[in-house]
């Protein structure tokens, strides 16, 4: 049986690797929604005619239906420019594909966020509310993923973020107990582990942090 799957985010540090691992499977049939075609999966579309139309952008991309929407999107303040716009790209953009992903027959969606989502600041508090935002839809499956700092090399050069993975990899021998989650994680880790969450057949709303991650990453790579 088939698994097709929709994804936002695809050419983000954690969505390349998550693209590339399902374009790997047989049985999955993947394609990505991105404002620059990269891979042979990639599908460019306007996200702002997306916000307008949900449903209907997504009906023209995917005629045959979802199984599986996965959102990988994200930005930070600096490459935004002000909270209005990390809000539109984290929240309202997010939002607006998963609103025409179940709208499309989708009945699993896996959302990344962060560790400490909902938090105090303006960025866990908007990871906060796509959460709660997405669980209102009423897809049969959510799987939350709340990775700590990302390890990893982006396409784009983000110097105080690599300053940051850098620290973060210099504590990560302290970070223990509770304080695992919010150590540092390789991307290719939270991307395996999103692989192996796709088309998982139990119902539900399920969150995980590194530890989390890790242990599903080294399951599906075992498979």
């Amino acid at each position: 049986m088939t698994t097709r799957v929709l994804l936002i985010g695809g050419t983000g540090l954690i969505g390349r690797s998550v693209d590339a691992d399902l374009a790997m499977r047989p049985d999955t049939i993947v394609t990505s929604l991105t404002r620059r075609k990269l891979s042979a999966s990639d599908h460019i579309i306007d996200f702002e005619y997306l916000c307008a139309a949900p449903e209907m952008t997504l009906r023209n991309v995917a005629p045959s239906g979802i199984d599986v929407a996965i959102s990988c999107l994200g930005t930070t303040l600096r490459a935004a420019g002000s909270q209005a716009a990390m809000f539109r790209v984290d929240h309202d953009y997010v939002l607006a594909f998963a609103r025409a992903a179940h709208a499309c027959g989708s009945r699993q969606f896996i959302l990344v966020s962060s560790v400490g989502a909902g938090g105090p600041g303006f960025y866990l508090r908007t990871k906060g509310t796509i959460e709660r935002d997405i669980k209102a839809l009423g897809f049969r499956r959510v799987d939350i993923l709340r990775p700590g700092m990302l390890l990893g090399r982006r396409a784009e050069a983000r110097p105080m973020e690599a300053i940051g993975q850098r620290l973060a990899a210099a504590l990560a021998p302290f970070m223990v107990g509770r304080l695992s989650q919010y150590g540092a994680i390789d991307a290719k880790t939270v991307a395996k582990a999103i692989v192996g969450l796709v088309g998982q057949p139990a119902d539900g709303y399920r969150t995980y942090d590194n530890a989390d991650l890790r242990r599903i990453s080294s399951q599906t790579a075992n498979l």
